[in-house]
């Protein structure tokens, strides 16, 4: 089977980038290598109980004493299934592409947000990101960047970015039209506007647009495995290799239950924000 005029193309940049521009890609990697392997010790440094402890606290705060309960079991399953190192692998990877992907993808739905022109451009450049099938960012990624945890990465962030960036955009043009008028009649600049009027209102849809990024991390990192990302994912893929149900069972049910957990706590900041909103109104 043997790709058409398009996929040559697509071919030939990804090869004329490598060929050309090999050395700036060595460096990028290297920068965000490092910044990925600091996230990475900064949460394997952290002992498991006292993990524990600070997530079932947080989940008593966010959520109530039912889900605290329900986290603190989780993790100790994890624990218990002796995946624990795999999943601060796992998690450290996610938080840092989670990260990444707001400091690119907020500024750019503000932009967006503020410019019909921008948004236009967006939205199809974010429509082409979230419907190419996550397994196609592998290769480009390990093409340019090599194997190993900044290729899984790159490319967890180009498919988890769309959803923060359309809902930041969402957010701030659903801000009511008086508070904004009402913020222009006293004076107020542009950055005053978006910081003391617009962000604030478009919170909740913001921090949905968070939750839903860090799920899609979650969901590509285990992908990303594939590539020596390592974590739960490696696990994973380890348990269809050998055919062991067991392990791969494991594997599946850690990825589960970090993910259950995440969304519940992120999804509580967007909830509460939209109580306090609707007080306010």
């Amino acid at each position: 089977m043997n790709s058409s005029f398009i996929g040559k193309s697509v071919e030939s940049f990804v090869n004329f980038l490598f060929m050309h521009f090999r050395s700036w890609f060595d460096a990028f990697s290297a920068g965000l290598g490092a910044v990925i392997h600091l996230f990475e010790i900064s949460i394997a440094a952290i002992p498991f109980y006292v993990m524990l402890v600070a997530i079932v606290g947080l989940a008593v705060w966010r959520k109530g004493v039912f889900f605290a309960i329900f986290a603190g079991l989780a993790l100790g399953s994890i624990q218990y299934m002796g995946l624990w190192n795999q999943t601060v692998s796992t998690l450290s990877l996610v938080v840092a592409a989670t990260f990444f992907s707001l400091v690119v993808g907020i500024p750019l739905g503000i932009w967006g947000a503020r410019n019909k022109r921008v948004e236009v451009v967006l939205r199809s450049a974010l429509d082409f990101m979230q419907t190419m099938p996550a397994f196609v960012y592998l290769i480009p990624a390990v093409i340019l960047f090599g194997l190993g945890k900044v290729p899984a990465v790159i490319a967890t962030i180009v498919f988890a970015m769309p959803p923060v960036v359309r809902l930041t955009t969402l957010g701030i043009k659903q801000v009511r039209e008086e508070l904004v008028e009402a913020g222009r009649s006293f004076g107020s600049t542009d950055l005053q506007l978006l910081w003391n009027i617009q962000l604030p209102n478009a919170l909740p849809s913001i921090m949905a647009g968070v939750n839903q990024t860090i799920m899609m991390a979650l969901s590509m990192v285990v992908v990303a495995s594939m590539i020596g990302a390592g974590g739960l994912g490696e696990y994973v893929i380890s348990g269809i290799q050998r055919l062991d149900i067991g392990i791969g069972f494991e594997g599946g049910l850690g990825v589960v239950l970090l993910a259950i957990i995440l969304d519940r706590i992120t999804e509580s900041f967007g909830v509460k924000s939209k109580k306090k909103k609707k007080v306010k109104a």
